[in-house]
């Protein structure tokens, strides 16, 4: 049954009535017997007045207990009430705030995760980009590598032709194997006809061919010189566009670098940052469902 508000001197006045009805049913009875017979004349009346004595003390023993109780109860019913609402408007408050930061936390995340994946494609695209100048730089480097050597050996085929002729060697220069290289000269290099024939009608004589015209030394040396002046040249455009190429390939690889590196950096920061939203997320998801339980 419910606690009801019972004042202690009611239960008091309810030990009084038993203590009188006590007194009344020991009042009648008979005298008690004792050893031999004897009857002794033992006083009733002092008998129950230590009966009530005792039980007053109990009762008073039980009321001071039951208004311990009862004052506890009636401070519970008071200071329970404030502090539910306490709790109650604590909760109102704290749970949009952790609404809001789960919300924030969440979009957070999918940011990240997007930032991720774009630096990731970002790298490897670098990376592939490098690969790809490496192979054309590659192929450049070796093109370049047979193009000038091919047009060093001409210049020095040309240099010596000059100098033989020069000295009055032509003969020994036409049994040697740079007469043919300057033979393929005369018919890969753009030479007017005039020229042409002049070299023709030189390099013939070393095959035994007899022609109408022998030319003279002073317009083959004059001829040869100009070759060579156009084959350097041509060299040399090709030793800057080589250069130019590799510089091209330098920077962009460089830049390249710069940028995986950016990535790779900016990858393992996000990682470590995704890492830390996760727990965050779940801890407000944990906060949320302990703030909702406070309302139940």
């Amino acid at each position: 049954r419910p606690v009801e508000n019972v004042a202690p001197t009611a239960m008091a006045g309810m030990v009084s009535f038993r203590c009188i009805l006590v007194l009344g049913l020991l009042a009648g009875a008979p005298a008690i017997s004792t050893r031999g017979g004897v009857t002794l004349g033992a006083n009733p009346i002092r008998r129950v007045v230590t009966l009530l004595q005792d039980m007053q003390k109990k009762v008073d023993a039980e009321g001071v207990r039951d208004k311990e109780l009862f004052d506890k109860y009636m401070c519970y019913c008071q200071t329970g009430a404030d502090d539910l609402a306490k709790s109650v408007a604590a909760a109102e408050t704290k749970m949009p705030q952790v609404t809001s930061a789960l919300k924030e936390s969440t979009a957070e995340k999918a940011q990240l995760s997007a930032d991720l994946d774009q630096h990731k494609k970002d790298r490897s695209d670098a990376k592939q980009a490098i690969a790809e100048a490496t192979a054309i730089r590659e192929k450049e480097a070796a093109t370049y590598a047979k193009d000038s050597g091919d047009h060093e050996t001409n210049i020095k085929a040309l240099g010596k032709a000059t100098a033989a002729i020069s000295t009055g060697m032509s003969s020994s220069f036409l049994q040697s194997s740079s007469a043919g290289v300057l033979r393929r000269l005369t018919i890969d290099m753009e030479l007017s006809s005039a020229d042409r024939d002049i070299m023709a009608s030189f390099l013939s004589q070393g095959q035994g061919e007899q022609t109408g015209y022998v030319p003279r030394s002073g317009e083959i040396v004059g001829i040869l010189k100009q070759m060579k002046e156009t084959m350097e040249k041509d060299l040399a455009d090709l030793t800057a566009e080589e250069n130019a190429a590799k510089a091209t390939y330098e920077q962009l690889v460089a830049a390249k670098e710069k940028e995986i590196a950016a990535n790779s950096k900016s990858i393992e920061g996000k990682t470590a940052r995704l890492g830390k939203v996760g727990v965050e997320i779940e801890t407000f998801r944990e906060d949320l469902e302990d703030t909702s339980a406070s309302y139940e």
